[in-house]
């Protein structure tokens, strides 16, 4: 769905920006220009911006998946 149609600015366009790493409305409005000319699509993009953020941090990531945790094991140092 288009969120700007000023810079025709999609929800999809915002969530790519977020799995790029952004996380803020300033971020946003200086590489997408969301919300710079009316503003009217501000709280809109808000909240998607709120929605992407949350899901991207409760979503483990390629990497992430194939690490696992180290743990200390004290006998593998006595050997």
């Amino acid at each position: 769905m288009i969120v700007c149609v000023c810079n025709n600015v999609s929800d999809k366009k915002i969530q790519h920006a977020v799995k790029a790493g952004m996380t803020t409305m300033s971020e946003l409005r200086e590489h997408l220009e969301v919300g710079t000319c009316c503003g009217k699509c501000a709280g809109c993009a808000k909240q998607i911006l709120r929605e992407s953020v949350a899901q991207n941090a409760a979503a483990p990531t390629g990497v992430q998946t194939l690490i696992r945790p180290l743990r200390f094991q004290p006998e593998a140092l006595a050997a």
